[in-house]
């Protein structure tokens, strides 16, 4: 009779906790007992720093031109107090090595997009193949089962913007050498990519920079929201030659020998920390664009899938010019002022001193200089002021400190002018032209020596972002 007691107690305990925990396991969760219920997990959002990009913190500040102006130009207008919402921005500005990551993905892209078109052309496609069906796309060459949506896509040739069918195979090494090249079917789409012959110097095999093309697809939402819409009515695509344009050293400088950095200041590793130059907007752009598919596209491929990221743009006129304060108010310069060397006589940023002088003496930098070469404002940004001056997305107007909101002021594309908004001075102005309220502009199918840019990403509103603490200490 006791064995009898003991064995039912077990099971009512058996019971009991299996009752508990499968209790436990629906706490918190939407639905319990015909109630909403959010989980704490799900109630929060942390913002991962964005690799080589400082976190800003919102906040409001006196936009506009606070100390003497010296040239009474109609480009300035009245002080005006506005606030700026949150976001990261890069530490320095873009430079030619991480451009050329940009140019070397497009160019690989193409050669293995020809390659693939020609492999498929020639039958082949088996994983054992040797020639250049070694490059044919991953759906002609896998042998496992497809999907039931990827038997869809290839039936239906593929989604609008993406073809599914025509994924390429990057695991692939691609043969540069022409001593390497598998079979003729190989050398004959590679010799496609190349200058003709009778376009070479001196015979040089060189890649065809016209061909380096890179296409990308945005909404226009304000068109969007006036036109009360959405679809692809309002998808924009654009197909951007991304190759920078390194005659510039020798167009915006017609009687100065500037040939030797028209040929190395771009692909030469010994400009490799240096900010790229000769892009125009649109190119600047299209790098944003490549940064957020790249990052999106790692995601993705993870194991856990992350979420999409928030895309990578240009700043707006108004957020650089608060980046480049620093948390400083009132001052003329990302360092503070009045003056533009320290209390040792040392020059604060790259830019032309003196007449004819391009060259700061202690630092000897005659163009443009390796980014980081000066101080970081309170912010933890470079060159702000000096070195080259940077692209905004803000179309330029004369009164758009007085037509635009308080609230994250922005014309953007209701003002259909080609001139867009550069900020902060180059190393071929006078330091008048590197106070932070110094506006000018550039058409934006413009390439300047002196034009580089940043990138922003907009850091959403109760996120949790550790901010550094500012250093609001002026050199002087």
């Amino acid at each position: 009779m006791r064995k009898v007691i003991l064995l039912l107690f077990a099971v009512t305990a058996i019971t009991s906790c299996k009752s508990s925990k499968s209790k436990k396991g629906k706490a918190g969760k939407p639905g319990i007992q015909g109630e909403i219920v959010v989980t704490q997990k799900g109630q929060e959002w942390s913002s991962k720093r964005p690799y080589g990009m400082v976190p800003i913190p919102g906040g409001a500040f006196v936009l506009g031109q606070s100390d003497m102006d010296f040239t009474g130009t109609d480009t300035k207008s009245p002080l005006t107090t506005v606030t700026v919402s949150a976001f990261y921005m890069d530490d320095t500005e873009v430079t030619n090595a991480e451009y050329r990551v940009f140019v070397n993905y497009v160019r690989d892209s193409i050669v293995r997009s020809t390659l693939a078109e020609k492999a498929g052309g020639e039958g082949g496609g088996g994983k054992g193949e040797e020639g250049i069906e070694r490059y044919a796309y991953l759906n002609k060459k896998s042998e496992e089962e497809q999907s039931a949506y990827q038997q869809y896509l290839e039936e239906h040739g593929g989604r609008d913007g993406y073809d599914e069918t025509k994924k390429l195979d990057w695991s692939v090494p691609i043969e540069w050498s022409t001593r390497n090249y598998p079979d003729v079917a190989y050398a004959e789409a590679m010799e496609s990519l190349y200058y003709p012959p009778e376009e070479r110097f001196n015979n040089e095999r060189v890649l065809d920079s016209r061909k380096l093309i890179y296409r990308f697809t945005w909404i226009d939402q304000l068109e969007a929201v006036k036109n009360k819409g959405r679809g692809k009515n309002f998808m924009k695509t654009e197909s951007i030659a991304i190759y920078p344009d390194t005659t510039v050293w020798l167009r915006d400088f017609n009687y100065s020998f500037n040939e030797p950095l028209f040929e190395q200041y771009f692909w030469h590793k010994a400009y490799s920390k240096y900010p790229v130059v000769g892009v125009t907007w649109d190119q600047a752009r299209a790098f944003c664009a490549y940064s957020t598919k790249a990052k999106n596209d790692y995601n993705q491929s993870l194991k856990k899938r992350k979420e999409r990221i928030f895309p990578y743009r240009l700043p707006s006129e108004v957020e650089w010019e608060y980046a480049a304060r620093g948390g400083l108010e009132n001052a003329p310069y990302p360092w503070g002022g009045p003056y533009l060397i320290d209390d040792r006589g040392c020059y604060l940023a790259n830019f032309k001193p003196k007449r004819g002088d391009y060259m700061e003496s202690e630092k000897g930098f005659l163009y443009t200089a390796p980014v980081k070469s000066f101080h970081k404002n309170g912010f933890g940004l470079y060159d702000m002021a000096g070195n080259v001056s940077e692209w905004t997305i803000s179309a330029y107007n004369n009164s758009s400190y007085i037509i635009s909101s308080t609230l994250n002021p922005y014309l953007g594309n209701r003002i259909e002018d080609p001139r867009k908004v550069i900020k902060g001075g180059s190393w071929k102005d006078i330091g008048y032209m590197l106070m932070l309220s110094e506006r000018d502009w550039e058409h934006k199918d413009s390439a300047r020596s002196f034009i580089g840019f940043r990138r922003v990403q907009t850091t959403p509103e109760g996120a949790k972002v550790k901010y550094p603490s500012i250093q609001k200490h002026q050199i002087r």
